[in-house]
């Protein structure tokens, strides 16, 4: 009876840390989580400034700190750092327009339009790079689900990376 019973509270205990181990791996390869970390690892630090899509696997950020920008792809496997000089700009595609522009060079296309019921908002980031010269970003994408809340939050972030960029490129 001892043993018996001894045995099912090594089973039950065998089980819950098996379970606490699941549920701790879970939460440590999130693809938020695990884009936050690559994104740290690129830039040697935390950065200031970020967006993350773990739907699509994607991240960029800023580190005002080193002086450089970091864009992630394959759930943060593969990516790029980049100087805040070799950024030549930025836009705001909302459902397929370019609604705002930030471009070396160039006046800025401020935002204008609010688009609270938009299907996709991109953040596209232009880089002085002949072999990866952009990188897009889904902030909003109700399609598959790469999000950052609502369409009005991703444009908000956008707007704020806008002026990142702007005020890097001066």
């Amino acid at each position: 009876m001892v043993d018996a019973l001894r045995i099912i509270l090594l089973v039950a205990l065998a089980a819950a840390a098996l379970t606490t181990a699941g549920l701790t791996l879970a939460w440590w390869m999130e693809p938020r989580r695990r884009l936050h970390r690559a994104l740290d690892k690129a830039l040697g630090g935390s950065p200031e400034v970020e967006a993350v899509s773990p739907a699509e696997g994607r991240a960029c950020a800023l580190d005002f700190d080193t002086g450089q920008a970091a864009v992630l792809w394959d759930r943060g496997a593969n990516g790029l750092v980049y100087d805040f000089d070799e950024i030549d700009g930025a836009e705001m595609i909302v459902d397929g327009h370019v609604l705002a522009r930030v471009r070396r060079g160039e006046a800025r296309r401020a935002l204008d339009v609010m688009a609270p019921d938009a299907g996709q908002v991109v953040l596209r980031l232009m880089f002085a790079d002949p072999r990866h010269p952009e990188f897009e970003l889904d902030l909003w994408n109700a399609a598959t689900g790469a999000s950052t809340g609502s369409p009005s939050e991703a444009l908000r972030l956008g707007r704020r990376w806008l002026s990142h960029v702007e005020a890097l490129m001066k």
